[in-house]
């Protein structure tokens, strides 16, 4: 086998798995959307390590086991100190990795410092109406379970204009992926309230459901 079915069949046993602990709006099905997202947007920058690509997609949200607010740093570290990954990497290749890692959240103060952070960033973000309000209520129902429903619905709505909205902190960073155009189609459905409860409310009646949200 070559070091790219090494490498990919690495992340698949030791650092996919790890996603299965996470809230369900952050396990197997979402970094593999991430990775294989990051990799078609690596095919714009022929210059780009996509065996570097692929293994910053894997790890980017592996600092959830620690808690949302530093998951991004916490990530990053795993990366870096996983000695695992010098089989097939140099030192200098692993720190860049690191940094694309704990460059991905999209509150970030910065933006990302290599073309790397970009491809991870803009493969996190999946902007697709059903799936972001999804996430957010899950995340939602698994971290304030106190709140009913029009709670969840009042903080749901207070996160996605903070996000999404016109001078939210999302950014996009890849001229060649059509997240800005899904970020405009996006808003329209924020600003439209009607629309927004009736998905909302379709998808509480699932999510409400033990099996859908126990994190």
């Amino acid at each position: 086998m070559d070091s790219t079915t090494h490498i990919r069949d690495f992340l698949e046993r030791e650092i996919v798995p790890r996603y299965d602990d996470f809230d369900a709006g952050h396990r197997r099905d979402h970094v593999h959307h991430v990775m294989e997202q990051a990799l078609a947007l690596a095919r714009f920058y022929p210059h780009v390590d996509r065996n570097m690509v692929l293994v910053a997609a894997a790890y980017h949200d592996l600092g959830l086991a620690e808690g949302r607010d530093n998951h991004h740093t916490v990530g990053a570290r795993i990366l870096r100190e996983d000695h695992r990954l010098l089989q097939w990497f140099t030192p200098e290749q692993i720190a860049v990795m690191a940094d694309a890692a704990e460059d991905h959240r999209a509150s970030s103060d910065h933006e990302p410092r290599t073309i790397y952070g970009r491809i991870v960033a803009e493969a996190d973000r999946h902007i697709d109406a059903v799936t972001i309000v999804r996430r957010a209520l899950q995340y939602g129902l698994a971290h304030y379970p106190q709140l009913d429903r029009e709670g969840q619905f009042t903080r749901l709505c207070e996160h996605m204009r903070d996000k999404y909205d016109t001078g939210g902190y999302l950014k996009v960073w890849i001229p060649q992926s059509d997240n800005a155009q899904r970020l405009q189609e996006f808003r329209d459905l924020l600003h439209s309230p009607g629309a927004l409860r009736q998905l909302f409310d379709s998808l509480y009646e699932t999510e409400q459901q033990p099996s859908n949200h126990t994190p």
